[in-house]
């Protein structure tokens, strides 16, 4: 059974579409990369996977046993995100708020659990820091333990390595990876579609044209060769 579904989509905004008819489906450890034209509705369907909104037409489906807070979440940062002057272990708490409730306080293992996110990200040493003091790169792994306390099954990345430089990007890359290889189900919107090709093992283009299915189909389909260079970079 698939882990998520999408069926017969109508995806948009105020009953204007953005997408029509879209069916897809994601299968527990996929690396599914989300790519397309911009204005394409990347962010829309993003957003519809999340909940955040209802699609306009069709449904979205969640199978073995998955519950929406079963998926975390890696937003696009704002430059006010950036600024956030709050320190990196209460950032990485914060992602057991949604299991909370009405308790005001993060118990003993919630806490040692966001350590042992901190160190599975490689920046248990920053614990202690404020975040709005780190580099991009660090940040971005900061939003990433959080993410991985708010759920363990599925990460929905939404372009993780946006304004990050090469080495900075290499590395979220390799950890992303890393996760997805331990079991976790990743889901990555990316313009990045050069890394997106190594990394993923089915893309989800679209668009103009929709394609849905492993990395070798993809470059010998049409979107594929219209969307990505031979060496696998974007145009």
């Amino acid at each position: 059974m698939a882990q998520i579904t999408g069926e017969a989509l109508t995806l948009g905004y105020d009953g204007k579409a953005v997408l029509r008819d879209l069916n897809f489906t994601v299968e527990a450890g996929d690396y599914l990369c989300i790519v397309g034209e911009n204005g394409s509705g990347k962010t829309t369907l993003m957003k519809t996977l999340l909940g955040l909104q209802p699609p306009l037409a069709g449904q979205i489906r969640l199978g073995e046993g998955l519950t929406r807070k079963d998926i975390g979440y890696l937003p696009q940062q704002t430059e006010v995100q950036r600024d956030f002057p709050a320190l990196v272990r209460e950032i990485v708490r914060s992602g057991f708020q949604g299991r909370c409730g009405l308790r005001p306080f993060y118990t003993r293992q919630e806490k040692a659990e966001a350590d042992r996110m901190l160190q599975k990200v490689g920046a248990e040493e920053l614990a202690g820091r404020c975040y709005r003091e780190l580099s991009g790169g660090q940040q971005q792994r900061v939003l990433l333990a959080r993410a991985l306390c708010a759920a363990h099954k599925v990460l929905v990345l939404d372009e993780p390595v946006t304004g990050l430089d090469p080495e900075a990007a290499a590395q979220m890359y390799r950890l992303v990876a890393d996760l997805n290889a331990e079991g976790i189900t990743i889901l990555m919107v990316t313009h990045d579609v050069g890394p997106a090709l190594q990394a993923a093992n089915r893309i989800l283009h679209i668009g103009g044209a929709v394609f849905c299915g492993s990395r070798q189909d993809y470059l010998q389909s049409a979107a594929g060769q219209r969307f990505a260079r031979p060496e696998g970079g974007a145009l």
